[in-house]
């Protein structure tokens, strides 16, 4: 008898990241699509974890993660946002920010819910939404400098509306958040039961002397918010998959019905490692701004002769280029040609969006050594139509 199958994911497919970073491998491409540095974590860090290691720290940490990296999270947050996190009952170590993605949306989202997003939207969302049995509402960002409609907000929330999934810095367009975006979304879910997911990934990654403005900040926003972050994208080790959730204890309770079904726990070395790290290395990520636009700088003035046109992005470690003087393709066949032709690979934003029209946009990421860059950057100022 044949399996009869029924997806619950019938409109997915491989992911984009892994798409591209096959056809790189395939043309032996610079792969500036999928956001990985080239280069290692700080030594000292993966020290500390061989030493936790060998010290015999191999077992199950807690649920909710190691009290110790607990506390220095709790300890950061309150140093950068002004925002006291009790480490017991308001911060939870996850596997990675997806996985805290992943759990928020699945402790939070009912059947018949709708979760708000924006276009371009990271690809893990959507599929999350999905699977709790809820519906996503996409509003488009608007461009030139994909800043939030406002008025689309207010006339997308409903009484189903359950949660609001935001994304400062942003990938993949480089905006980020104001304060005064922050109170403008306080006021619009005031007397609501919504929810705010924000994945601040990319926090310590933002450029100009502007600050991150976590939705922490925000009284108001911080009763009803989880805000997601990431070691990995810090500490330029995306391979470990570790993040954290911080929330409000009622919120807590309810992420954590979900998170200790999802992996239970994180590899307990690295934990450790990280709560020595926070504490020894703060400079690591206060530096972060500074060691990135460097790099932001270098690899917007190596394509500035280029036909490629773009504004510097605020914030991660990602750059769009606007090709429309070069081609009228699609970005997916243009991120396809550019690869097997050019030898450089990139990420078209299209995939990220169900509302809003991409343009002629490409995602590069520039957390790579200079060298990497310089070669990537000569490939693309080669084409002339």
């Amino acid at each position: 008898m044949k399996v009869q199958l029924k997806s619950k994911l019938p409109n997915v497919g491989t992911t984009i990241f892994t798409v591209m970073t096959q056809l790189a491998k395939e043309h032996g491409a610079i792969n500036l699509s999928q956001g990985f540095p080239d280069f290692d974590a700080p030594q000292r860090l993966k020290d500390l974890v061989s030493e936790y290691m060998n010290k015999g720290a191999n077992q199950y940490a807690p649920m909710a993660g190691v009290l110790e990296l607990r506390e220095q999270i709790a300890a950061k947050t309150e140093r950068l946002y002004g925002h006291s996190v009790d480490p017991e009952r308001e911060a939870t170590v996850t596997v990675g920010a997806t996985e805290a993605l992943f759990s928020a949306i699945q402790a939070f989202v009912h059947r018949g819910d709708e979760v708000i997003m924006f276009d371009p939207a990271y690809d893990s969302y959507d599929p999350a939404v999905t699977l709790a049995g809820g519906t996503s509402v996409h509003i488009p960002l608007q461009t030139p400098d994909f800043h939030i409609d406002w008025q689309r907000l207010d006339e997308a929330i409903s009484d189903k509306t359950a949660l609001i999934l935001l994304n400062s810095p942003h990938n993949p367009t480089g905006a980020v958040l104001s304060s005064a975006d922050l109170d403008r979304l306080a006021e619009a879910v005031r007397d609501t039961r919504i929810v705010i997911l924000s994945d601040e990934v990319y926090e310590h990654i933002i450029f100009d002397g502007e600050a991150h403005q976590s939705v922490l900040r925000n009284a108001e926003l911080a009763d009803r918010s989880l805000v997601v972050s990431s070691f990995g994208k810090t500490y330029h080790a995306t391979g470990w998959k570790i993040g954290y959730c911080i929330a409000s204890p009622a919120l807590t309770v309810e992420f954590r019905k979900v998170h200790q079904f999802v992996p239970f726990t994180v590899v307990t070395p690295m934990q450790y490692a990280f709560a020595d790290y926070l504490e020894e290395a703060p400079q690591h990520y206060l530096d972060l701004p500074d060691f990135y636009q460097e790099k932001r700088d270098r690899f917007c003035q190596l394509v500035k002769p280029s036909k490629f046109r773009f504004q510097p992005a605020r914030g991660t470690y990602f750059q769009l280029l606007d090709y429309s003087e070069l081609s009228d393709m699609a970005d997916v066949d243009y991120a396809n040609q550019l690869t097997r032709e050019i030898g450089v690979a990139s990420i078209p934003i299209s995939v990220f969006c169900e509302q809003m029209s991409p343009g002629h946009h490409l995602r590069f990421c520039f957390a790579k050594d200079d060298r990497t860059l310089e070669q990537a950057a000569e490939r693309l100022c080669e084409i002339s139509n």
